[in-house]
């Protein structure tokens, strides 16, 4: 493998966070990422960061969701849950739609089938 093309696997020291998870059990997951430092203390330097996680079903199967909350603690992670969710819910809802309106735009040469004489 060329030197330009290898990835670079060295762990950044001064971004490192512990994972807690806060859950409802229905519908709600709430990942809190905790700054720590490199031997592992908290670090106060730094702001916790939360996301939130849920899965809605769907006839294809189920689809999860994921978004960054914008939150300070986690009183605020929960209140800004279900808009957070929503917004992500319509985006990727859009994007299906304009995967599917991009397919159905294809000609119908598009085919990955080979045939021959074609």
């Amino acid at each position: 493998m060329a030197e330009q093309e290898q990835i670079d696997f060295k762990v950044d020291t001064a971004s490192l966070y512990r994972e807690d998870a806060i859950t409802d059990l229905k519908v709600a997951s709430i990942r809190r990422m905790v700054p720590v430092t490199a031997d592992g203390q908290d670090d106060s330097s730094r702001s916790s960061v939360f996301f939130g996680h849920t899965q809605i079903l769907t006839p294809q199967g189920p689809l999860p969701l994921q978004a960054k909350l914008m939150a300070n603690n986690l009183a605020e992670a929960i209140q800004a849950f279900p808009e957070a969710m929503e917004q992500e819910m319509a985006r990727v809802v859009e994007q299906i739609r304009k995967m599917q309106e991009q397919e159905q735009n294809k000609q119908p040469d598009d085919s990955r089938i080979i045939m021959p004489g074609r």
